[in-house]
């Protein structure tokens, strides 16, 4: 799908489909599709969620968002090596978004189990500018999270490419050594 392809009409599913990364860009960019308060439905076309959402910018800055938003998640990737000389530095806050039960079976050294209370505690009182690092089982719902943290105001969030998998292959062991 191309530019003059988008239009008022396009439904939202056409949208994702050429777009994937749109629902990070605008997620950032308006803070829509991030939950079920502020999504919208595959079937909704860009007008209504331009309505819906109460998006005052022009059709053609809504596309371009879109369009954009390849390189607004390409800012959020970060390879697991990277990660591992950060934390060597102890210069990031590593943060696993997974489940309690995940965290029990293998998190990495040093990390921190993402809560409720621990998101609102960073999205109160760290600098913005704190370095994190969030991580996932394969690296997709953390990338969903730093797109969160990064639309809520923190300015150095990245997203582990390949999440604790990855970190396995490439760095080393977990604690405990195994997933289960």
């Amino acid at each position: 799908m191309s530019l003059q392809e988008i239009g008022p009409d396009t439904t939202m599913e056409e949208i994702l489909r050429a777009y994937p990364s749109a629902k990070i860009g605008l997620f950032q960019r308006y803070h829509i599709g991030g939950c079920a308060s502020c999504g919208y439905q595959p079937t909704d076309t860009l007008a209504e969620v331009r309505c819906t959402h109460n998006i005052v910018e022009s059709l053609d800055a809504v596309i371009a968002c879109i369009r954009q938003s390849q390189e607004v998640e390409a800012q959020l990737h970060i390879r697991p090596a990277e990660v591992a000389a950060l934390q060597r530095e102890e210069q990031v806050r590593l943060l696993d978004v997974r489940s309690p039960q995940e965290w029990e079976a293998a998190h990495i050294r040093g990390a921190q189990l993402v809560t409720v209370a621990l998101t609102f505690e960073a999205l109160d009182s760290w600098p913005k500018d704190t370095p994190v690092v969030l991580y996932s089982n394969h690296g997709r719902r953390s990338l969903d999270k730093a797109s969160y943290f990064r639309a809520y105001g923190l300015t150095n969030v990245k997203s582990m490419d390949g999440g604790l998998t990855a970190w396995l292959a490439e760095v080393g062991p977990v604690v405990p050594l195994s997933l289960r």
